[in-house]
């Protein structure tokens, strides 16, 4: 069972995501708060699976949550992910930095949706595609704090292709079936090129695919 926390200020908005979710038989929602600072807190109460976060909120935003969230070793194992309205914007982009797993716009179909609960449950996070491209656009343009080239010769050819795979948007069932091996060795695959590579999470092993050239726009 998939255990969620839905905190998003807009009762309405709420309702919407908890009617497509309840009515599924692997996903719960186990709470629901209207502001950052009781989203915080019911995530340390119920230690859900995935924590969806509205950005802009009362008290304390999704920013701020994600960022006390991501903190706490008490809750390693909640997925934040991101509902946002705008697309793209500096509120996303400090999200990822505060530790975000993945954005979804709330505009997102519901097969959509519920696909990326399950896949961002796994730990194999989504960003919304949209999202995606700006993400590597704006990113790309800028020069990277230090070059990933030199880091990309540690990984076998195994991993590199599993990182380009990533880069595509790919999840690791998704990139099983393309590198003709088991969904748990592709997920071995890229969590030890992000252990090589010293990135968080996939949004940022994204990016270095991208700067380091092994991925081209």
């Amino acid at each position: 069972m998939i255990r969620v926390l839905l905190v998003d200020d807009q009762p309405l908005i709420r309702s919407g995501f908890r009617a497509l979710l309840d009515v599924e038989d692997d996903i719960e929602v186990v709470a629901e708060a209207a502001n950052g600072s009781d989203g915080v807190a019911l995530a340390r109460q119920h230690l859900p699976d995935i924590a969806l976060l509205d950005i802009q909120m009362p008290v304390v935003d999704g920013i701020e949550a994600t960022r006390r969230i991501a903190a706490d070793p008490a809750l390693a194992g909640v997925h934040v992910v991101i509902l946002t309205n705008y697309g793209l914007d500096e509120y996303v982009f400090n999200a990822l930095r505060a530790g975000a797993a993945g954005f979804l716009v709330k505009d997102i179909e519901p097969e959509d949706f519920l696909h990326a609960i399950r896949v961002a449950a796994r730990g194999d996070a989504l960003l919304a595609p949209s999202i995606t491209r700006k993400l590597i656009d704006r990113y790309v343009t800028q020069p990277p704090h230090a070059s990933p080239g030199a880091a990309l010769s540690a990984l076998t050819n195994r991993e590199r292709e599993a990182v380009a795979l990533v880069a595509q948007g790919l999840s690791n069932d998704e990139i099983a079936a393309r590198m003709t091996i088991s969904p748990t060795t592709a997920k071995t695959h890229v969590n030890r090129a992000m252990t090589k590579l010293h990135a968080r999470d996939r949004a940022q092993l994204v990016v270095l695919a991208y700067q380091s050239g092994l991925m081209t726009l």
